[in-house]
């Protein structure tokens, strides 16, 4: 997320009693346990990285039966990071949710989408149709959709989100 809004990042560092040093060597044993041979492949690799989930539940998409995986995360206490699981363990997705029970917010106006205030599911319900895009990497995504500016003028808009979460939104 750094790339987009390092600012947010430092923040988000501080305010876990972190330190770019170990925030640095966090990502580089990540990206060892993700490259080592006896590494867990799928989406058993996050169990072995966070623990047990904090909830599973049944999900179907269509015809497939899944499985979402969810975990608390200290930094964002209203969203849950999930997994989705499709049949035998692979991983079809993974990102930020909001969290069961806590109210998504209802932005009305592209001002209103701030960094990291929504997640992908807050912004399409609140501009239907979104149209949701690949996004740049595999832990990225886009939404194209139309919201009204401050004015009250529709303008189409794409907005990319990296681990699920809104990083930025630019006209179309």
């Amino acid at each position: 997320m750094a790339d987009f809004r390092p600012e947010l990042v430092e923040d988000a560092v501080r305010r876990l009693g972190a330190s770019r040093a170990g925030m640095r060597e966090a990502n580089k044993r990540w990206q060892a346990m993700q490259r080592a041979p006896g590494f867990p492949s799928g989406a058993r690799r996050y169990a072995a990285v966070l623990g047990p989930p904090e909830a599973e539940q049944a999900r179907r998409i269509g015809d497939l039966a899944c499985t979402a995986r969810q975990w608390a995360l200290p930094l964002w206490p209203g969203l849950r990071f999930e997994v989705l699981v499709g049949p035998g363990g692979a991983e079809l997705n993974a990102w930020l949710v909001r969290a069961p029970g806590t109210p998504a917010p209802v932005p009305r106006t592209l001002e209103e989408l701030t960094p990291w205030s929504c997640v992908v599911a807050d912004v399409g319900a609140a501009f239907p149709p979104a149209v949701p895009r690949e996004g740049s990497a595999p832990t990225r995504f886009r939404l194209d959709f139309t919201a009204p500016d401050a004015g009250g003028r529709p303008r189409a808009c794409t907005a990319d989100f990296t681990w699920g979460l809104l990083q930025e939104v630019r006209p179309a």
